[in-house]
């Protein structure tokens, strides 16, 4: 598999510190921000494949920094990461566009394993956009991304009549 440029983002410096080195352990890239400003700053000077995003953090809080992220990078997946989280929490950062909702503490083989799915998923969909565009039946990423969420409904309703 190939490296997976991630980052992460989380105000707990010696946490983030940790999480970045075993990361890079497993043979991805990482780079930390410790606020959400600094998390803007360094997606402008490299775009990562996923980002592992603290929810509550100082200044720009989480959720300000995803609804950043997918108006301008919608390619990019995120993981929300919390340790004081709630159910409308995470319900508000999946309608926002989070990949997933983690609550803390992670252990890192799960948190790696959705960063790949994350990343398998950022891969699968740019994929999808261009088979739909060489058959001319979107036009914008945009409508892509509303087909899949209504599939995504469509299959929330099947399971909850189930």
């Amino acid at each position: 598999m190939e490296k997976i440029k991630i980052l992460l983002v989380d105000d707990e410096k010696e946490f983030v510190e940790t999480l970045s080195e075993r990361i890079k352990m497993r043979e991805h890239d990482s780079v930390v921000a410790l606020d959400g400003e600094q998390a803007l700053k360094k997606l402008e000077d490299e775009i990562p494949d996923v980002v592992v995003l603290d929810l509550k953090m100082p200044g720009i809080d989480g959720m300000e920094v995803l609804k950043r992220i997918r108006k301008a990078y919608p390619k990019v997946q995120v993981i929300m990461l919390t340790g004081h989280g709630s159910e409308k929490d995470e319900e508000e950062a999946r309608k926002l566009g989070a990949f997933e909702y983690l609550e803390k503490p992670v252990e890192i083989d799960k948190l790696m394993m959705k960063i790949k799915k994350a990343y398998k998923n950022k891969f699968e969909s740019s994929m999808m956009a261009a088979t739909f565009a060489e058959a001319g039946e979107f036009d914008t990423a945009k409508e892509i991304r509303d087909k899949e969420e209504e599939n995504e409904n469509l299959n929330k309703v099947k399971k909850k009549s189930k």
